[in-house]
């Protein structure tokens, strides 16, 4: 992190400027650089100015100078839109204005804009969109305009009301933010500045980049203004971690430290009596417990149970939405909810048995970072064993899943909210063993090319739960008919004989998944005069829905930026074919064998007798990998496809 603190008055007066409407010309002469030439669309300014109350309150201006340069561009930028939550914030256009190439101009009637219920997936919580249409534009146009916006972007179950009392944050006095600093469009300046009042302390921290910074006193205020130049899109790279743990950013913040946003965390819920019992939940937890003798038995079955029996539905569930958990009496009622009213009612069965166990928050899919900005989009539990240790449970992300906390989400940031407080925590990396699919075949196949035989596939951890999904989830009807789509992935002449999945394939928590097929497929091989040539079986297209590091793109020579899988992972590949009489493996065995850092392969290939002999082992040993790695893994990976590659037989 490199900070230039910055004391020349013009840094500091920029956003006024731009809320006058006349410094993005500055920015217009700086736009003609070639650069920004194929730009479809140019951003000259944009700017933010928070004036942050004592309440914790902020009042956003929001100023954005937009030139279109093509034909795509006047399309892309015909309706100008903006998210809010109306529990939490109000959201307006205060101005817009479209400065034509021939110098004339045109005010948009903000008057006209509409207010919309905003694209919602999964949680439907009452966000809304602010929008209004520009009309024609083309070539040249500027279109400069201003969005006033107040309050932040959390709730309380407070309630709905009509004063200013719901834009004050949860964390009553506290104030934090974090600005993106990239851009999806070429941007001449981008500029945030935040003005809070003299007594309240700011920490702060600018991450992977530069900017030029400075702190000023402004009329009995602290004055904070962050400035960049020259922004171009940000770089993408395939299955690359997310953009906020690459691209830079701000984050600020007047919380002290993580400690006392955890005693808050704990103080709130206890407060509102989210986890008081009721005696029908009671009840529930007396008869699951019932003849489980030690304490992790007693974890499990309470974690299992609230993980399969409350559906997630994201529905608004009463006065409002956020940091606040609704109370057991709700959750057991309604059996539904978002991740907290999953998570609180796991936390409350555990106190019900004797535990004792509290809220966490966690970000599911990027890193947070030590400034205590709230960068958090999950709620998990946490419950105290009998050593001390506090022990992550996910009840939302494990339904029919053999683990308590989803190693999909290891290597992940949380913040258990407990009494005495606590620093971030992070969930440890899981061994590829604890995940592994381990697929043995043993076929036959003729001079005509038809191949017969069985696999079993095995599977624990995420591989067992991706697996065993469609007994879990899926119709019963349709049990038989995906096993045998898994046979027509390897080819669509394949006929599925029969399929062995035991008694109970529901019963996850009894043993690992185990499945054995049996089939025939003819003309598997293409067949020549004395020769076959086909690929191995166990490594053709088979069950790769649990195989997710085939979908990381492996023909990148090197990577700038961090990537990620879908969990650590251990897969074994075990296939014996007989061959007809007299046919030979065409050119030399093969054989390797190496570790690395990431990933760890090993694979041989090689004939004895009428018998061709495969076995791979690959070892992906994290989910979140630094760009070092990059190197292991894509040598792992790479060397586990090459044993999928033809093979040729001959007589």
């Amino acid at each position: 992190m490199k900070i230039k603190r910055l004391f020349a008055l013009a840094l500091c007066c920029a956003l006024w400027d731009a809320a006058q409407g006349q410094v993005w010309k500055t920015y217009e002469r700086q736009a003609q650089d070639d650069r920004y030439a194929a730009a479809d669309c140019v951003v000259l300014l944009d700017s933010t100015h928070v004036s942050v109350q004592a309440t914790g309150q902020g009042s956003f201006a929001v100023c954005r100078a937009v030139k279109v340069q093509t034909l795509r561009g006047a399309l892309k930028n015909r309706v100008l839109k903006y998210d809010y939550d109306p529990l939490t914030a109000a959201a307006e256009f205060r101005r817009v204005t479209i400065h034509h190439a021939d110098g004339s101009s045109t005010e948009v009637d903000v008057g006209q804009a509409c207010d919309y219920a905003a694209p919602a997936r999964a949680i439907y919580w009452g966000a809304r969109q602010i929008m209004i249409g520009l009309g024609a534009l083309l070539p040249g146009d500027i279109i400069d305009y201003e969005i006033a916006k107040k309050g932040f972007t959390y709730a309380l179950l407070d309630g709905l009301s009509d004063d200013e009392s719901r834009f004050i944050p949860p964390m009553r006095g506290q104030f934090y933010d974090i600005v993106p600093f990239w851009a999806s469009e070429p941007t001449v300046r981008k500029v945030y500045k935040v003005v809070v009042p003299m007594e309240k302390e700011m920490q702060f921290q600018f991450y992977q980049g530069e900017c030029a910074s400075s702190v000023r006193f402004e009329g009995g205020k602290k004055a904070y203004t962050f400035a960049m130049n020259g922004m171009m899109p940000f770089q993408k790279e395939p299955n690359m971690v997310d953009l906020f743990d690459a691209a830079p950013k701000l984050m600020m913040s007047t919380t002290p430290d993580w400690r006392e946003k955890s005693r808050w965390f704990s103080k709130v819920n206890e407060d509102y009596g989210s986890f008081e019992a009721i005696p029908e939940a009671q009840e529930k937890v007396n008869e699951l417990v019932k003849g489980k003798k030690t304490e992790m038995e007693k974890i499990a079955v309470l974690t299992h149970w609230v993980a399969d029996n409350i559906r997630y539905a994201g529905l608004t569930m009463g006065k409002g939405e956020g940091f606040t958990l609704h109370n057991l009496k709700m959750n057991y009622t309604d059996r539904c909810g978002v991740c907290k009213d999953i998570a609180g009612t796991l936390i409350a069965f555990l106190r019900m048995a004797g535990f004792e166990a509290y809220p966490a928050m966690t970000m599911a899919g990027s890193r947070v970072e030590s400034i205590p900005a709230d960068h958090f989009n999950h709620c998990v539990v946490v419950v105290r064993l009998s050593n001390g240790t506090l022990m992550p449970l996910d009840p939302t992300w494990v339904p029919f899943c053999r683990e308590l906390w989803s190693s999909a989400e290891q290597q992940q940031n949380y913040l258990p909210g407990i009494p005495e407080g606590s620093d971030l925590c992070l969930t440890p990396v899981s061994a590829p063993e604890n995940h592994y699919v381990r697929i043995h075949a043993d076929n036959r196949i003729d001079a005509k090319g038809t191949l017969s035989g069985s696999f079993t596939i095995t599977a624990e951890g995420q591989s067992d739960s991706n697996i065993r999904r469609i007994f879990t989830t899926g119709f019963q009807s349709e049990w038989r008919n995906t096993m045998e789509k898994q046979l027509l992935n390897v080819s669509p002449r394949a006929r599925l004989v029969s399929v062995d999945y035991g008694k109970n394939p529901k019963d996850y928590q009894k043993a690992p998944i185990r499945i054995t097929f049996r089939y025939e497929i003819p003309s598997y091989a293409m067949a020549g005069e004395g020769e076959l040539v086909f690929k191995p079986f166990v490594t053709n297209n088979l069950y790769t829905q649990v195989m997710s590091y085939l979908r990381v793109d492996t023909s990148l020579e090197q990577r700038k930026y961090g990537f990620k899988d879908g969990c650590s992972r251990l897969v074994e590949m075990d296939e014996t074919l007989r061959l007809p009489a007299g046919y030979r493996l065409k050119g030399e065995p093969k054989e390797d064998d190496f570790t690395g850092a990431a990933a760890d392969f090993s694979g041989a290939l090689r004939q004895d007798g009428d018998k061709l002999f495969l076995h791979t082992r690959l070892a992906l040993k994290k989910r979140v990998y630094e760009a070092s790695d990059w190197e292991s893994f894509r040598r792992a990976v790479n060397a586990s496809k090459a044993y999928g590659e033809y093979i040729v037989v001959k007589k």
